[in-house]
């Protein structure tokens, strides 16, 4: 299957040929659809938290940060922003104006990169010049290549002037990460050097303006977890040079930076998921009630392993069975072959767990809540996790996505030690059968590409998971330039 420069290619990437046989497997075989039984919705697998009880909720994490908790926000900062541009090339390249466009255009002096624009002298009055200076390299800002972290998003009065997503994330944890607030961005190798000046010209800022010290540290996507693509044939992809395209994994791949990061709780967002400092009060109240939810349950589910694991103690199996379908949401199959045994239980309990935050559908894109069975655990049993609409059978779309109130804005803390004080191994609870496959295209030929379980779908298939409702002023992404011109942008 593998020629001997193919295999020495492979090892020099770290890339193991097992992993490479599996990956040629499942474009042979695709991946199933997720076997979902039903929406989660509020009082059925998404909790609802009354303003006061967040804030209760939020108390008890600021008094668990202050005993020690050990806290670190972990953010994936490596993709480019060339989605976000996608109608501005268009335009530089054919001159048909869009609505888009049109409003880039019109808008101009709302961004927070207007005054780098100024600087580089553009006639304001040809809309081509000015949208080409925005996008292009050679004599303008190159938005577009460079990472969305990277991008000014919000203006601030001087001296500061605008903040870059990368800061924005910077703030944010500055209110409740702790001392020192630690942050980790994973980030494309290129920009590594980027990421760094940042740091150095404006950490010092922050933490004056906030009264904190930081600890920052970044981690690049492995080469080791790039994948294979193959022809329309199934067949290994050979580049012009002869040698096999291998091709980043997705953001799946992540899960071994994540599983690298050494704390009690980590709390996941998106890069392009900040607001200014006018409207972070909900998003901090409510990332310290999530945490708080977390550790609550974690020490829940850290007695009750005590307990089972201590002879001679007698465990009230019915009632862990109770706390484990109804605070985490595992749900064992009816009838008599469903009844759980206290391996079962333990099994179950002995996971990591994440609390995710959910908002309310409002029509933007985003992956969803559901009940579904796994690959893993026990057979026919039902868990919540997070599906993109990829991920469920074409003829059962409509009627599970229209029954759907919520969705995941990728918010996520994450407690991921085991009741014995030590690390889980998270790549031992990703789901391999919830990878994705797409049709792409290299040097004007077409190919098929394989994408690793998404980190917060698959990659966490087999964790525990609760789902919380948050309002939808924590999220705020920006997928297109235009998104800057929102409301809660400015």
């Amino acid at each position: 299957m593998f020629t001997q420069k193919d295999l020495a290619q492979l090892a020099a990437q770290g890339v193991a040929p097992e992993r490479a046989e599996a990956q040629l497997r499942a474009f042979r075989t695709g991946f199933p659809y997720l076997s979902i039984d039903r929406a989660a919705v509020v009082g059925d697998g998404i909790v609802r938290l009354e303003p006061e009880k967040a804030e209760m909720l939020a108390g008890l994490y600021g008094r668990a940060v202050a005993e020690g908790l050990s806290v670190v926000k972990f953010v994936p900062a490596s993709g480019a922003a060339s989605r976000m541009f996608k109608e501005l090339y268009e335009f530089v390249a054919d001159g048909k104006a869009t609505p888009a466009v049109e409003k880039v255009v019109s808008g101009l002096e709302r961004f927070a990169f207007y005054e780098d624009l100024c600087a580089l002298g553009v006639d304001r009055s040809d809309a081509r010049a000015v949208v080409g200076a925005i996008v292009g390299e050679d004599a303008g800002l190159g938005l577009g290549r460079r990472p969305k972290g990277l991008i000014k998003f919000h203006r601030y009065p001087a001296p500061e002037g605008g903040r870059t997503a990368m800061e924005e994330h910077l703030a944010e944890v500055a209110l409740y990460g702790g001392a020192p607030a630690r942050i980790h961005f994973t980030v494309s190798p290129e920009h590594m050097d980027d990421f760094r000046r940042l740091e150095r010209e404006r950490l010092a800022l922050f933490s004056a303006k906030y009264g904190v010290e930081y600890e920052v540290s970044y981690s690049v996507q492995e080469a080791s977890t790039d994948t294979l693509a193959v022809d329309l044939d199934n067949r290994l992809f050979y580049t012009d040079s002869g040698t096999i395209l291998l091709r980043p994994g997705g953001h799946g791949a992540l899960i071994e930076n994540l599983d690298r990061i050494d704390a009690d709780l980590i709390f996941v967002k998106t890069v392009d998921n900040v607001v200014p400092d006018r409207l972070k009060g909900d998003t901090v109240l409510y990332k310290k009630a999530l945490g708080a939810v977390a550790l609550e349950l974690q020490q829940q589910i850290f007695s009750y392993l005590k307990a089972i694991d201590s002879p001679g103690t007698t465990v009230d199996a019915a009632e862990v069975r109770r706390f484990v379908e109804e605070r985490l949401c595992y749900r064992f199959p009816a009838g008599e072959e469903g009844q759980p045994t206290l391996a079962d239980l333990r099994r179950v309990l002995d996971r990591p767990l994440r609390v995710c935050g959910m908002v309310r559908n409002e029509g933007e894109p985003g992956g969803g809540p559901f009940w579904a069975q796994t690959s893993l655990g026990i057979a026919g049993a039902l868990s919540l996790q997070i599906a993109e609409s990829s991920q469920i059978d074409p003829e059962r779309r409509r009627e599970l996505m229209g029954g759907g109130t919520h969705f995941n804005p990728v918010d996520l803390v994450c407690a991921v030690r085991d009741f014995k004080g030590r690390k889980f191994d998270l790549t031992r609870f990703v789901d391999p059968q919830t990878g994705f496959i797409s049709e792409k295209s290299k040097d004007g030929r077409s190919l098929k590409a394989l994408e690793l379980p998404g980190l917060w779908n698959g990659a966490m298939a087999d964790w525990n998971t609760v789902f919380v409702e948050v309002p939808i002023s924590t999220f705020a992404p920006v997928k297109t330039v235009v998104d800057l011109l929102r409301e809660q942008h400015q």
